[in-house]
C-alpha cells in the first residue's frame, strides 16, 4: 500500500475542473472551481478529453513508488525544462501525432507545465485540511487491506476495492475507456487509497517495476458531509445559535447564497451574522466575480478544536 497525496489532488482536479465527474459533493466541486484561475482550468482539459484516459507521467509523475509529496510536485512543474514534458508526450502517446486534446500542450509547454502547477496548488490548497482528517480512515484501510489479504486472499481484496474493479477468471477488470490487455507478471501492485468521489479509479499497468491502482478510500462521504456542531451547548454560549451552526456549516468554502441555503435563512440574515463573526476574525470574505465565498479563519479552527476536546 501507498499514502500518496498527489493522486487525490488528480481525482480532484479531473472531477471538479476536467469535467469527468466522478461522484465528488457538488459544493466541494464549487469550492474548487471558485479557488483555480484560468490558466490552471485550461492547463487540466485533456485530463477528461472525451473518449481518452492515458495521460503523461509529469500528471502524477511514478507517485506511489516514491515519497513525492504534492508540494514538491508541484516545485518540480514549475522547474523542469519544457523538453521533459516532450519526452513524456511521447513516452505517453508513441512517436505519432500527438491526440488532439494534447497538442496545445506541446505547442507550448512552459505553459501548460505552469498552468497544471498552478492548479494543482489551488486544488491542493483547498483540499488538503480534508487530506489532514482523513487519516484515521487511511489507518483504519490499512488494516483492512492487511486483514483481507491474509484471510481472504488477493482476489478476494481486490474484487472489494470498488464497483469498478472485478476480479474472475479473466483476470482484473478494470472499467476504461480504451480497453487493452496486461500481464502482471512478477510485478507488485500497489493499492493507493483517495479522498475522491466514490467512482474515481486512477491505474498505471505498464511501469515496469510496480502495477499501482488508486481507489476511493472507503468511508469518505463521511469527511465530505457537514460535521456535527462540536461541544454545541458550549459553542453555543459562545457565539450564539446561529453563528455556531454557520461556523459549523463551513467545512469547506461556500458563498453567501449558499450558506442561506444551506441554513435556510433569509441573505440579509447570513449577511449581518458573517459580518458579525468576520469583525471577529473567524472568517474570511473573498469576492469572486459576483459572488462573495466565505470560509473559517485559523481562528476560527482553533476555536471548534477546543469545543471538540
Amino acid at each position: 500500500m501507498s499514502i500518496s497525496p498527489s493522486l487525490t489532488a488528480v481525482a480532484v482536479i479531473a472531477d471538479a475542473l476536467a469535467g469527468r465527474k466522478r461522484g465528488l459533493p457538488e459544493l466541494w466541486r464549487r469550492a474548487v472551481q471558485s479557488r483555480v484561475g484560468r490558466p490552471g482550468r485550461e492547463a487540466v482539459l485533456p485530463l477528461a478529453a472525451p473518449g481518452h484516459s492515458v495521460v503523461p507521467d509529469s500528471v502524477a509523475p511514478r507517485a506511489p513508488l516514491e515519497d513525492v509529496s504534492v508540494q514538491a510536485h508541484i516545485g518540480m512543474l514549475r522547474d523542469i525544462p519544457p523538453d521533459w514534458l516532450l519526452k513524456d508526450l511521447e513516452q505517453a502517446f508513441g512517436s505519432g501525432p500527438l491526440p488532439v486534446h494534447w497538442r496545445g500542450a506541446a505547442d507550448n509547454p512552459v505553459g501548460w507545465l505552469r498552468g497544471y502547477a498552478s492548479a494543482l496548488s489551488d486544488v491542493w490548497n483547498t483540499t488538503e485540511p480534508l487530506w489532514q482528517r482523513a487519516r484515521p480512515l487511511l489507518d483504519r484501510e490499512i488494516e483492512r487491506v492487511g486483514v483481507a489479504s491474509v484471510r481472504g486472499g488477493p482476489e478476494l481484496l481486490l474484487g472489494s476495492l470498488n464497483e469498478r474493479i472485478q476480479y474472475g477468471e479473466h483476470g482484473l477488470l478494470i472499467a476504461d475507456l480504451e480497453s487493452s490487455v496486461y500481464e502482471l507478471g512478477d510485478r507488485p501492485i500497489v493499492l493507493v487509497p483517495m479522498l475522491s468521489g466514490k467512482d474515481a479509479v486512477i491505474v498505471s499497468l505498464d511501469h515496469p517495476d510496480a502495477v499501482w491502482i488508486a481507489y476511493p478510500v472507503p468511508g469518505a462521504e463521511s469527511l465530505w458531509r457537514r460535521p456535527i456542531a462540536p461541544a454545541a451547548d458550549e459553542l453555543t454560549a459562545l457565539v450564539g445559535p446561529v453563528r455556531g451552526d454557520l461556523l459549523c456549516s463551513l467545512n469547506q468554502p461556500m458563498t453567501m447564497s449558499m450558506l442561506a441555503s444551506n441554513m435556510k435563512i433569509a441573505p440579509s440574515g447570513i449577511t449581518y451574522h458573517c459580518d458579525r463573526l468576520h469583525a471577529a476574525r473567524l472568517i474570511s470574505r473573498e469576492r469572486r466575480g459576483r459572488e462573495v465565498w466565505i470560509a473559517r479563519t485559523d481562528r476560527a479552527e482553533s476555536l471548534l478544536e477546543l469545543f471538540r476536546r
